[in-house]
Order: C-alpha cells, then structure tokens, then sequence
C-alpha cells in the first residue's frame, strides 16, 4: 500500500506549510494525482484519515482530481489521452510514444485557519 508513504509526505509538507504561515487548523488540501501512479484514491482517503487523526489537520477536507494519462506520438506528433494499459499511438500505431500527464502527484493548495492579529491578542493585558 505505497498510500500510505505517499500521504505521509503529503501529510509532512502540507503541515510544515501551515505552521509557518501561523495556522491553527488546516480546513481543506487539494492534491493532483496521476492515473499512472497507480495510487487508488479510496487508499489515499483512508490514509488521509489515518494520519491526521490527533493534529490540526483532523476533520480537514480531502480533494483529491485524478489526472488522465496523455502521451505524445514521437513518430507523428499526435498528443492523445489513453489508459493505463494501452500506450499506443492512435494515428500511426507507433509505441514510441511520451507520457506528458497522469504521473502527477501534488498539493495544488491548502486551505487554513488563521488568527487575525487582533483575536490573538484578545484576553492579554
């Protein structure tokens, strides 16, 4: 279950991310992953759930878009969309082909909550 690694360094990135910008709660992360990184999204969830049980990341949301492989034809130039499995060029046939999408695998934000100034500061004299 490599979720759970790949989480982890979610977890570690979107948490050192929060705290230097003074959050108290992250309330949403939004990640890109690649089709083609095998990784299965209901894996990634439980392990988001998992791992950010007892930190200020609990209760967060999860969004997670799964990105489409696309290749490019390096003997015609055709740029297409495929699955995992069927890498061929659709124009020509060829197999000397590039994948340009679906091994993604990052934060496209993280959504957090962040004291005004003026709250901080409420109750100290």
């Amino acid at each position: 279950m490599h979720e759970l690694g790949i989480m982890t360094g979610v977890m570690e990135a979107v948490s050192v991310s929060a705290r230097d910008a003074g959050a108290t709660k992250v309330l949403k992360v939004s990640l890109s992953v690649g089709v083609m990184t095998e990784a299965i999204e209901e894996a990634l969830r439980f392990a988001f759930e998992a791992l950010s049980e007892g930190t200020f990341v609990e209760g967060a949301d999860l969004e997670i878009t799964m990105v489409s492989p696309k290749s490019l034809c390096l003997e015609c130039g055709t740029e297409f969309s495929h699955d995992r499995f069927h890498l061929a060029c659709p124009a020509c046939e060829g197999f000397a082909t590039k994948l340009t999408a679906g091994r993604e695998m990052q934060i496209d934000s993280i959504e957090v909550d962040i004291p005004d100034e003026e709250d901080a500061g409420e109750g100290k004299e």
